[in-house]
């Protein structure tokens, strides 16, 4: 490791331990963005802005509510999707990867947590891949794993599962399966009240697999097909659509660090939470975009100083995608969001 990666890494490191004397959510069901804001601009060379932009970010901040009592092997499916014990879930998964390899702690609770991917607008599911991703290319360090703890602890705490679903006409693609998503009867009210409106999804894939390999190539198909429609569709909620694409990306992050047999449950969870808040926030009409004609380093370097969290992430995952549709999808999230600084 040369000096430079050495000083952006503990730049990381840093940002991650001043986020965890806070809860991971606000205003009791806001997410708090800071990690994963940071782990993107870390990654994509903004980090000397990381400080500077947790400076305007922490009055959003609000302190760890207090435990309520221990999880347990014995209670913890009682305790699962209990919003009130996100504390709880925390010291829970804290001790977990203390004490076990974070591989292993993930592994075990992957699949555990896969029914209900919807929790918190899933945020938890985006904030576990934006952990996942630093621990696979980077160093272990103790706050990134107490970052993934924080992540699964709050994921646990607003596990969520989707509503019975009934299958639709199966897609020829992830593109045509997002544009054949019913929309729920009232684009109103908060996500938990839209998801819980949800009746029926189309088939996707069309013939589904049980090979590892073909379930992550299907996965980056979703993961593109959801970046490029936000190009023509993201207008209709500008901030919440981000996450059609963002979350399977969080899933497709997190792949290799899972053994290959969770790789086609991952994709099933992922498609059903790319089309759940298509579902719920996707407007009736696409509309025209400019194409980007700025590189992707230009690109994100203006996602940074717009400082918005959901457009640092969003066009993290455009960056991902890399293609002329994805940058002038995260070219329009510039546009469409407010800055934050």
């Amino acid at each position: 490791m040369n000096d430079t990666t050495g000083t952006l890494d503990g730049i990381l490191d840093e940002a991650l331990e001043r986020l965890h004397t806070a809860g991971p959510e606000r205003n009791g069901w806001l997410s708090n963005h800071g990690p994963m804001a940071v782990e993107a601009l870390v990654r994509h060379g903004q980090a000397p802005a990381v400080h500077r932009w947790l400076d305007h970010y922490s009055h959003k901040l609000e302190d760890m509510p207090d435990t309520l009592s221990r999880v347990t092997a014995e209670n913890w499916r009682e305790a699962l999707g209990d919003p009130r014990r996100i504390a709880d879930w925390t010291l829970h998964f804290e001790r977990e990867t203390a004490e076990h390899p974070w591989r292993d702690v993930l592994t075990e609770w992957w699949p555990r947590l896969l029914p209900g991917i919807a929790a918190g607008a899933t945020h938890p599911v985006i904030r576990v891949g934006h952990s996942v991703r630093t621990l696979l290319t980077g160093e272990a360090t103790a706050p990134r794993i107490t970052e993934l703890a924080h992540g699964l602890g709050y994921w646990a705490a607003r596990h969520q599962p989707l509503p019975t679903l009934t299958p639709l006409a199966p897609a020829p693609s992830a593109a045509a399966a997002l544009d054949a998503v019913p929309p729920v009867p009232e684009q109103s009210g908060g996500i938990r009240d839209r998801l819980a409106q949800l009746t029926a999804f189309p088939v996707w894939p069309q013939r589904f697999t049980d090979a590892p390999d073909e379930a992550q190539a299907r996965l980056e198909e979703l993961v593109r097909a959801a970046t490029h429609r936000y190009a023509t569709h993201g207008h209709g909620e500008p901030i919440m659509l981000v996450h059609a694409a963002t979350a399977p990306n969080a899933v497709l992050r997190t792949l290799p660090a899972l053994p290959r047999a969770l790789w086609v449950p991952s994709l099933e969870a992922a498609w059903a939470a790319s089309a759940a808040v298509t579902a719920a926030y996707g407007p009736a009409e696409p509309a025209p975009y400019t194409p980007a004609t700025a590189s992707a380093e230009e690109l994100f370097a203006r996602a940074a100083a717009h400082g918005d969290d959901h457009t640092i992430k969003f066009t993290d995952t455009a960056l991902d995608i890399g293609d002329a549709t994805a940058l002038a999808a995260a070219l329009r999230s510039i546009e469409l969001n407010p800055p934050a600084l």
